[in-house]
């Protein structure tokens, strides 16, 4: 089988980052940014997800963690888009379901190259740590746009803010790995149309 990998490099005037991300991985991050909610959660998405990441970005974060974390959801989005090539042979679907403790969340895919996301819960608290938790959104968008994803993200319940993004991040990783996995029984592109 073809390695399914790619590697992103983005410089701009705000984020310089270099990103090489594998579907089929062993869980392994070597992650060095400056956002440490973000590297946390993203070590989590790889771990749970069986990918492999590497990520080596700096940005402006002296004004906030903004720019930065869209701008690596862009790259992951544009690596994983290539790292899945033709998409033959995927299951093209994916859904997991993480609690996290008092914390329960849903992620369901369709890599089916019509980009959307559609995200379902109330965070509490404005911030986790330094980190702007509506940038959860920001990322999230970002990588189903790039990705040309349809990405929904439902958070059932919780209490603690961490716990919820945590839930979603994991869950992620897991929907992720079922809709790149690999069928026997699909045979080409599974799509009625002949491509996706």
């Amino acid at each position: 089988m073809t390695t399914r990998e790619a590697s992103v490099s983005r410089q701009t005037q705000e984020t310089q980052i270099d990103l090489t991300f594998a579907i089929d991985g062993e869980g392994k991050s070597d992650l060095n940014t400056p956002v440490p909610f973000l590297t946390h959660m993203l070590d989590l998405f790889t771990k749970h997800g069986h990918f492999n990441l590497n990520i080596h970005a700096s940005g402006d974060v002296e004004i906030d963690d903004h720019h930065t974390t869209e701008d690596i959801g862009i790259c992951l989005g544009q690596a994983l888009k290539t790292a899945l090539g033709d998409k033959k042979g995927i299951k093209r679907y994916g859904n997991a379901f993480v609690p996290m403790d008092e914390a329960l969340a849903q992620v369901v895919i369709d890599l089916s190259n019509r980009p959307h996301l559609e995200f379902r819960g109330e965070l509490p608290a404005a911030k986790v740590g330094t980190f702007d938790t509506e940038l959860v959104h920001e990322f999230l968008w970002k990588l189903a746009i790039e990705a040309r994803l349809n990405l929904h993200v439902i958070i059932h319940y919780g209490h603690n803010t961490h716990h919820m993004i945590e839930a979603v991040f994991k869950a992620l990783g897991r929907a992720l790995d079922e809709a790149t996995s690999i069928d026997p029984r699909v045979k080409g592109i599974p799509s009625t149309k002949g491509m996706l």
